[in-house]
């Protein structure tokens, strides 16, 4: 089965968690950023690490604003489920932005990659990385990948959500407005795509926020099943 869980801020306690140790034997464990066992390549994070790639499920995440991407971007990239990957090591995976994975007959967009609000906080302790921030060719690369697929997935894993659901979500906890361009990119995704549901993890809650978007955080879901809606005539990559 696939499970879909949020940020795990390289908290070595998750990894005693009820939910998690119930993962077997082919199952995959999508995590929606913020990963974080892979930030200063210390003792503790090495186990880690080797605790992750020998388990019998795959653990695959998409990048947030809090893992080291110097240190992942050095890790082999290769071909998995269709879509490319930094293997960590063994069954512990990157999934790079904008592909598009087959797994168990579903067909999944993952796209990482954020914004922190305290970059300048964090750049003068060396634990912010520019590369945190999406390109322009990665979100056109995306794009094109789902233009591909006629703008039809079955679910979409993301840190970021896209720009209506985080106001919403940020307005209801009283807090400002803190959308960017990854954010509208994601609004335009949803518009123009065909899909059952989509997770992100940025805003740490638990919550399902409509019957197509979920915030995912400690708890480890198995991915819903809907029916997906009819697709958008229109392209994400149109060249007109």
């Amino acid at each position: 089965m696939i499970y879909v869980t949020g940020d795990m801020h390289g908290d070595v306690e998750r990894l005693y968690d009820r939910e998690f140790r119930q993962l077997k034997k082919g199952d995959v464990l999508l995590v929606c950023g913020d990963f974080g066992y892979i930030f200063d390549g210390g003792k503790t994070e090495k186990k880690v690490i080797d605790f992750f790639a020998t388990r019998k499920f795959v653990t695959a995440f998409v990048d947030g604003t809090h893992d080291n991407l110097e240190r992942i971007s050095r890790c082999r990239t290769t071909v998995w489920k269709g879509g490319m990957v930094h293997r960590i090591k063994g069954n512990l995976l990157h999934l790079m932005r904008g592909q598009i994975f087959e797994i168990d007959g579903s067909r999944i967009f993952a796209f990482g990659g954020g914004e922190s609000v305290d970059k300048d906080m964090r750049v003068d302790y060396g634990n912010w990385w520019r590369e945190e921030e999406p390109t322009p060719q990665e979100m056109a690369d995306g794009a094109q990948r789902l233009d591909e697929v006629n703008c039809r997935v079955d679910y979409i894993i993301t840190y970021e959500p896209p720009s209506l659901v985080k106001s919403a979500m940020l307005l209801r906890r009283g807090d400002a407005d803190q959308v960017n361009k990854l954010n509208g990119y994601f609004e335009e995704i949803g518009r123009a795509c065909s899909f059952k549901h989509w997770y992100f993890g940025c805003l740490h809650e638990d919550r399902v926020i409509t019957e197509r978007y979920t915030c995912v955080f400690k708890k480890v879901l198995p991915l819903v099943e809907t029916r997906a809606p009819q697709p958008s005539k229109d392209t994400l990559f149109s060249t007109e």
